[in-house]
């Protein structure tokens, strides 16, 4: 690893309905560093992991990757991103191994791997070929962190991973977790669930 920043804030600021949600916020994180997010129900956490993905504009400041403004390498910058919303982002009409390899062809960086084993790891040996809408909730959210599996992305932006899972499930999420760290890579998320990294930073919102 290195000490050059690869994600950083720059004085964000963010307006929704005529509120300021947050403003002035920066932060910087190296190679091996896992930022959790916190704050109240309606602080503005998801809307800056969306600022941060690229997918919304902030009121003032900037995201930088690498140094450079995200907006102009948007092509790059998705290419080393990853990002799990809240919802889990899986289509009920596939299976889980239909949804994956959906995910896998539009992938940037597509890693080599084999999906069923990729199901395996994540808990869902034997429901490979079961559409997704009969799927629990959990098992829904298992098909969604299974994606991180499936390329090389540098940058895990994750919306309440933990959502809907049970202990085993909890502590497998923390395992990705300390092994992307460990790869060098960065993760920001949002959770109410008390995260275990050696690595971990915390910013709370509206402070």
């Amino acid at each position: 690893m290195t000490d050059q920043t690869l994600l950083s804030a720059h004085a964000l600021s963010c307006l929704r309905d005529d509120r300021v949600l947050f403003e002035q916020l920066s932060f910087s994180l190296q190679a091996g560093d896992i930022l959790q997010i916190e704050g109240y129900n309606g602080s503005g956490k998801t809307s800056l992991l969306r600022i941060l993905c690229g997918l919304t504009l902030p009121l003032d400041g900037e995201v930088r990757w690498l140094g450079e403004n995200i907006e102009e390498i948007r092509g790059d910058y998705h290419a080393e991103l990853n990002y799990i919303g809240h919802a889990p982002g899986v289509k009920g009409e596939l299976t889980p191994l239909e949804n994956l390899r959906m995910a896998h062809a539009l992938s940037a960086k597509p890693r080599q791997l084999d999906f069923d084993e990729a199901l395996a790891k994540v808990g869902l040996r034997g429901f490979e070929d079961t559409p997704a809408r009969s799927l629990s909730a959990g098992q829904q959210r298992r098909v969604a962190l299974a994606r991180l599996l499936l390329n090389e992305t540098r940058l895990w932006i994750l919306d309440e991973p933990f959502t809907s899972l049970d202990k085993a499930g909890i502590a497998y999420v923390e395992q990705l977790l300390k092994t992307h760290g460990e790869a060098g890579g960065v993760a920001v998320l949002t959770s109410h669930h008390p995260v275990q990294q050696t690595s971990l930073k915390r910013i709370h919102l509206n402070d």
